[in-house]
């Protein structure tokens, strides 16, 4: 089922993508860093309460044209500065390295979540989440970085508070008016009206950019599958150039682009509010406390060091208590994030939850290369492929699948790969380490790199000669590439679809399996080469259990078993007869 574009996550799935590292087995070296740039976060806090009060002092001096402490506090400023340059260094190169490792750790967990229990492969089939390559390359650097400098920055901002509340609340004094003819005294003053100007700037921020969760969100999304629609014409330029189909690519893309486009400029115009009110706030800042405090200075109940100090202090409480405001896009930037991985968390974990009734045991007997009983199998969406079927394969068996397009062919044999978890009844095979099982499906992989590897998939070429690796290609009508071992290319653009199937065939013939699955294997070669790679499967490999799933009679003769897809259905009701399932009917090759 697709998961909600937008979907509300809760603080304690926040904690849940924060916490593993913190937990892991690096957590000694993660917090030794973090300890060791809190320590800094709090040494530059304390460099500024040092510069609050060299304010007093400096400018105290220059208003009474006292020389020897004006030089005395170019001095001292001198050296504060330079202590505070070196933490600030040090912290951001603890913090970037920091995010690197945490990066790291919960990139290599998120692949592997991805790739356990081929939840990649069910995430595309069921389209449960968008872009699975974005949010592990993208948003886990943007959670890693945004809670980092985000909480980091709260720390500070803390800290900060509570050092410089209690400077302001005493050098700043008490204020008298009069009201109805009572008089009223404020205490610490100044530090009602950071509250107050804080409060009130921070309200009116959060009203303002409320919408740019969802506009930060639905943006990566956006950029995202405009991203693969470009790469998707990399893929398939050959078929693409063959249609003259560049226009209809052209107004997909730019109908994607359109979707950025307008989303961006909805986020320039929010922006723009956000601009307006954080800029004014801002500026009235550097200001306003010089207006508050000045009625005390011109009264000469303070000087002008005791203004300046009062201006500083309240610029820090001010700032501090501004976080939220100067934070907040990029808070909605990490929360957005935040709604992408936990949406791709809940994916994976519905995937790895997901209730399978189909069993999968081992045979009793060593010569059974599988066994199936009362298996029906089913698409996600629920339709019955087909029922009950009863299906036996033993060692050396050669045997042919056939039916109508969309029976469960291909379906059957991803059941038995373990790989297609809907339906129920039993599989049966050998025990993994007693078998080896090779499939090769219709659309061959080949990895990129040297040829030998993309020869050798999903074994290591280490174990394999150059001479038995060139005899296979040879065998398999690929002379040509036979000097081209260790050549490293994208082989899958490279080579025709017709020398990709090939060099598939080649593979099992180096690998030798228990058991070859061919989903379509042949679909892209002539007859000829088709009869030819037939004939390697059955000469070299005279012991493997071949089960092949084809739809040209051609290859019947090297098969000894027919499995064939028989739909139920009325053939005059055509579209009863597509959505009816299937039996299997079992019958015997002779040749």
């Amino acid at each position: 089922m697709q998961q909600p574009l937008h979907r509300t996550t809760h603080w304690s799935e926040v904690w849940q993508l924060i916490k593993p590292y913190w937990v892991s087995e690096e957590k000694v070296s993660a917090w030794t860093r973090l300890i060791a740039i809190i320590a800094l976060t709090l040494a530059g806090v304390y460099i500024n309460v040092l510069l609050n009060e060299w304010n007093r002092v400096f400018y105290d001096a220059l208003q009474n044209r006292n020389y020897e402490v004006f030089k005395a506090q170019l001095i001292r400023f001198s050296y504060l500065a330079v202590i505070f340059i070196v933490i600030a260094i040090y912290r951001i190169y603890l913090t970037q390295g920091l995010q690197m490792l945490w990066r790291r750790w919960m990139t290599e967990k998120y692949m592997s979540k991805w790739l356990s229990h081929q939840a990649y492969y069910h995430t595309e089939i069921q389209q449960t989440i968008d872009n699975p390559d974005q949010r592990i390359s993208q948003d886990l650097n943007a959670l890693t970085n945004g809670t980092l400098s985000l909480s980091l920055g709260l720390l500070s901002s803390l800290v900060t508070l509570f050092s410089f509340i209690a400077i302001l609340w005493t050098v700043s004094g008490s204020i008298s008016f009069m009201l109805n003819d009572h008089q009223f005294v404020i205490p610490g003053y100044m530090v009602w009206f950071a509250l107050l100007y804080a409060g009130m700037g921070s309200i009116l921020i959060w009203w303002i950019g409320r919408p740019l969760v969802g506009l930060s969100f639905d943006q990566e999304r956006f950029e995202a599958n405009f991203r693969f629609g470009l790469i998707r014409i990399r893929d398939n330029a050959d078929p693409i150039a063959l249609y003259h189909g560049e226009q209809q690519e052209k107004n997909q893309l730019s109908g994607q682009f359109e979707n950025i486009r307008g989303n961006w400029w909805s986020i320039m115009r929010l922006t723009k509010r956000l601009n307006v009110a954080s800029t004014f706030y801002d500026q009235f800042a550097n200001i306003f406390p010089i207006l508050v405090a000045s009625p005390r200075y011109f009264a000469n109940a303070i000087q002008l060091g005791t203004l300046m100090q009062v201006a500083s202090a309240f610029g820090q409480v001010q700032g501090a208590l501004s976080w939220f405001i100067g934070a907040f896009t990029d808070l909605a930037s990490w929360k957005a994030c935040v709604n992408r991985l936990a949406g791709f968390n809940a994916a994976i974990t519905a995937i790895e939850q997901h209730p399978s009734h189909l069993s999968h045991t081992t045979c009793d007997d060593r010569d059974d290369s599988l066994v199936t009983r009362d298996l029906t199998l089913s698409l996600h969406q629920g339709r019955e492929l087909f029922s009950h079927a009863n299906l036996h394969a033993r060692r050396g068996d050669k045997i042919l699948i056939t039916g109508p397009s969309g029976c469960g062919k291909s379906t059957l044999l991803r059941a038995i790969a373990g790989v297609w978890p809907y339906g129920h009844g039993e599989i049966s095979q050998p025990p993994a380490d007693q078998r080896s099982v090779l499939f090769l499906p219709q659309r061959s992989y080949l990895p990129i790199g040297t040829l030998r590897d993309a020869l050798c998939y999903p074994q290591s070429s280490d174990g394999y000669s150059d001479e038995e690796l060139q005899q296979v290609l040879k065998a398999c009508r690929l002379h040509h590439l036979h000097q081209a071992l260790d050549v490293r290319a994208n082989w899958t653009h490279q080579l025709s679809p017709g020398e990709q199937q090939r060099l598939s065939f080649a593979r099992a013939l180096v690998i030798k399996p228990d058991v070859l699955y061919l989903d379509e294997a042949t679909s892209a070669l002539d007859e000829e080469t088709e009869q030819r790679v037939y004939q390697l499967i059955n000469q070299m490999l005279p012991d493997t259990t071949l089960i092949s799933v084809a739809h040209r009679s051609s290859v019947a003769p090297f098969h000894n078993i027919r499995w064939k897809f028989v739909k139920q259905a009325d053939a005059d009701q055509e579209e009863m007869y597509y959505s009816a399932p299937s039996v299997i009917e079992i019958s015997s090759l002779n040749h």
